[in-house]
């Protein structure tokens, strides 16, 4: 089976710096992307971050452009998302996502539709304090 499982959540002051992590099980990352969303309250769904090993690619939305960077381990099946320089407004659930579906002919910025991803995680709650 199929599975993601988010950690590394937490609460830190504005400015600071948080690692999540997403293990994978049940597939490898090269045959899958895998994509960050966020979710705060009343607010709906937000593709964060993804990477497509397969090709290389890694995306990057533009409210997180410049602070985060998503990698990953190929050893550890597990890719990351480094978050710096974090703010109140980067306060929600953060789920990681995978997507079995052949991505590589969509273009990085649709590569972040959640309707393309059929395993999710739990969700890890990060919180900014100001």
């Amino acid at each position: 089976e199929e599975q993601v499982v988010e950690s590394g959540g937490g609460l830190v002051q504005a400015g600071g710096s948080l690692r999540l992590s997403c293990a994978a099980s049940g597939f490898t990352l090269d045959d899958y992307t895998i994509a960050w969303f966020r979710q705060a309250p009343g607010k709906e769904r937000e593709g964060v971050a993804c990477i497509t090993k397969s090709d290389g690619v890694t995306y990057l939305a533009d409210s997180v452009k410049g602070r985060f960077t998503i990698s990953s381990d190929n050893a550890k099946n597990t890719v990351y998302l480094q978050m710096n320089k974090l703010t109140p407004e980067d306060t929600a659930v953060y789920y990681c996502a995978g997507s079995s579906l052949w991505l590589d002919a969509i273009d990085p910025v649709g590569r972040l539709l959640a309707v393309h991803y059929d395993s999710w995680g739990q969700g890890t709650q990060v919180t900014v304090s100001s």
